[in-house]
């Protein structure tokens, strides 16, 4: 797999609300009622992830998730980063 263009991402994220590309990723911040909530999403997160074999980096705050992806391995995104961000979306 190999890395996007930054033309490519961003015609990706155009249709996509809050996503957005910097150093070389692509990252979105989640916000919710309670810390636990935010908890909940994070370990269906997990396991999705898990299943798909591409895992996000996660900032766990009160009330508040960022999602990041990259490939560690490419040094950027991919199709395969753009796809789970539109899985997250659907959480």
């Amino acid at each position: 797999m190999s890395l996007l263009k930054s033309k490519q991402i961003s015609d990706e994220l155009d249709n996509m609300d809050g996503w957005v590309f910097e150093n070389n990723k692509i990252t979105k911040s989640y916000h919710f009622d309670n810390y636990m909530d935010g908890i909940k999403f994070v370990n269906i997160l997990a396991d999705k992830a898990e299943e798909l074999n591409h895992h996000p980096d996660l900032l766990v705050g009160w009330c508040e998730v960022s999602v990041s992806f990259t490939s560690h391995d490419k040094g950027g995104v991919t199709s395969a980063c753009i796809e789970m961000a539109k899985i997250v979306e659907k959480l």
